[in-house]
């Protein structure tokens, strides 16, 4: 008895024993499950082998310091290529003031446009990697194609003096065929590269998140330190040394910024494309029109909803496109579902947020209208005041005035950044100082007065012109640095405007169309430079009638471009009004996490 007592306790103490050794076992396992889950990012990222993101090895400010590198370099050659082309395409390609506006904004809004193929590739079939990796060589060849154009005798125009050229049928193709080689190049990378820094931080991580908002202040700064240098360097080696150079230092620098690019490889979190947006945006519309006759049930969670990790909250706009997600016995076909008959209400939810973008996209056209003008009319303007400063003779070339410009947004990116967010946050409560919103109608208020501003000097270059005969001077005694002020504003528009604009396609976009959405927002560039041309158009027309020098003349002495900064500048108030308006209707998109 005594023995069998003695081993029932025996069995009772290994008893005990295993089970809490079975508990100590569970708690490692538990403790290693935590270790998986921050070791490896939640947002579905892989690394350059298609397996999950390390956190610890991958992405954030290490990873960034690439992708800033390449749109620093790669945006100096874009800068250091078209800030100055108006003049190129007047003088060199022997154009007049209108056609080579109109050539330069037409081709502008090309570069912004093209982004809704690289983002339709990049979001369906490539990723944002192999796209920007593949449109970056398509943008390099167009731009060594440029330099051949400008440097090779036989390709380059014939020019008898300075600024006296004339060009054959034959240059004057090879020159657009390369620039439009270099718009097609620069589709690729312009709608994937912000949106492929900001993957680089995990939206399910508090302090990577904070830092996203940040790389997109960042990603501005680094593009105007690439502006900066075309500003500066670049167009005085243009006016002063020759187009050849000046093509062949932007084209270097692309490729530089290719370099940059590959090698950050190994640090780069990737998204998975997800299939064609557009495809999942056309079936919500067929579904809902298939269903038009069907009523929508008061209780959302009657709608069909997949168990995705990542769901969109049901919302009460747009209440025709819930019908897709409706419940009906024809949804399936062969007994699975149809997906052109029945969506989740995330894929519903999808839709609805682009459309909620529409409004805001259509508002910054006046902007960009507005901004497309520091190339153009703002170049034309300086080219008829003193360039020389000082007493050493020294000309600063007309297009270089755009240094100020970017000397602006390189100020005021710190300055939001450190002094204007953390003294809105503690005004507002908003993690980020102010909402997107707010940011971009600051913006847009700002930029009126750029406008204004320009008027007011064109008024007062006109009166010097008109009392002492100045119609025939080529460069009136007035110095080109009264332009600053113009420029200046402008800079400090971009930073509220364009820098809201990418976070807020970005962070209001469905995760599958990130790059569709920022193509959407370059858009928005795009038709403001089409705006531009189209408004010089229609007032050449309008003012040239019975005989007239019209308001943008070959002389500008003889015309009145203030009367189309004025133009401008009401429009753009016109347009601040709609946008508040728009703007205090919007509802910002949501995001549930199901926990795993």
């Amino acid at each position: 008895m005594r023995r069998n007592s003695h081993m029932g306790e025996y069995q009772e103490v290994d008893t005990e024993s295993n089970a809490y050794n079975l508990l100590e076992a569970k708690q490692d396992d538990d403790d290693d499950d935590d270790d998986d889950d921050d070791m490896y990012t939640k947002d579905g990222t892989v690394d350059y082998r298609n397996n999950p993101a390390d956190k610890r090895k991958t992405g954030t400010w290490k990873a960034c310091g690439f992708i800033l590198g390449n749109e620093c370099c790669e945006r100096l050659a874009y800068y250091g290529m078209s800030s100055n082309l108006v003049r190129y395409f007047k003088y060199h390609l022997n154009e007049h003031s209108v056609t080579a506006s109109r050539n330069l904004s037409t081709w502008t809004g090309t570069c912004y446009l093209t982004p809704l193929i690289g983002a339709f590739v990049a979001d369906t079939y490539l990723g944002r990697y192999w796209t920007i990796a593949a449109f970056s060589i398509i943008y390099a060849i167009g731009m060594g194609m440029l330099t051949l154009s400008a440097s090779v005798p036989g390709l380059k125009p014939t020019c008898y003096e300075k600024d006296v050229c004339s060009a054959t049928e034959f240059q004057v193709a090879l020159c657009f065929t390369s620039l439009y080689l270099v718009a097609l190049g620069t589709g690729g990378i312009k709608p994937c590269v912000s949106s492929y820094g900001a993957d680089q931080f995990d939206d399910h991580d508090e302090v990577e998140e904070k830092q996203k908002s940040s790389f997109f202040n960042w990603f501005y700064f680094v593009i105007n330190v690439g502006a900066l240098v075309a500003h500066s360097v670049l167009v005085w080696i243009q006016d002063n040394i020759g187009w050849g150079w000046g093509f062949s230092v932007p084209t270097i620098a692309m490729g530089i910024a290719i370099v940059s690019f590959f090698s950050g490889t190994k640090l780069y979190r990737n998204q998975m494309p997800g299939g064609s947006p557009l495809g999942r945006l056309c079936q919500v519309v067929v579904a809902s029109f298939r269903k038009k006759n069907i009523e929508v049930p008061s209780d959302s969670s009657l709608l069909y909803e997949t168990s995705d990790a990542s769901k969109i909250n049901h919302t009460l706009d747009f209440v025709f496109l819930d019908k897709a997600a409706v419940v009906a016995p024809a949804d399936h076909t062969n007994g699975s579902i149809d997906p052109w008959k029945l969506c989740s209400v995330s894929q519903v939810e999808e839709l609805k947020a682009v459309l909620r973008l529409l409004p805001i996209w259509a508002t910054g056209i006046m902007f960009a209208t507005v901004y497309s003008q520091v190339s153009n009319l703002f170049v034309l303007q300086g080219s008829t005041l003193d360039p020389r400063v000082g007493q050493s003779g020294f000309e600063i070339p007309p297009a270089s005035l755009g240094i100020f410009d970017t000397i602006s947004v390189v100020f005021w990116v710190p300055v939001y950044d450190r002094v204007i967010v953390p003294v809105a946050r503690r005004l507002t409560g908003q993690q980020n100082g102010l909402t997107q919103l707010q940011r971009i109608g600051t913006g847009l208020f700002i930029s009126i007065f750029s406008m204004v501003c320009a008027g007011v000097l064109e008024v007062i270059r006109l009166e010097m012109v008109s009392r002492n005969n100045y119609y025939e001077l080529e460069h009136i005694p007035m110095s080109i640095l009264w332009q600053v002020p113009q420029y200046f504003l402008v800079g400090c528009a971009e930073v509220f405007t364009f820098i809201g604009q990418l976070e807020f396609f970005y962070e209001q976009a469905p995760d599958s169309m990130r790059s569709l959405c920022s193509a959407l927002q370059l858009t928005i560039t795009a038709i403001g430079s089409y705006t531009s041309a189209l408004l010089v158009t229609i007032v050449t027309i309008i003012t040239t009638r019975d005989g007239s020098p019209g308001w943008i003349t070959d002389n500008l002495n003889y015309g009145h471009l203030d009367y189309f900064f004025w133009l401008l500048a009401g429009l753009s108030a016109a347009n601040l009004a709609v946008f508040i308006v728009l703007a205090q209707r919007h509802t910002y998109r949501k995001t549930v996490v199901a926990v795993r």
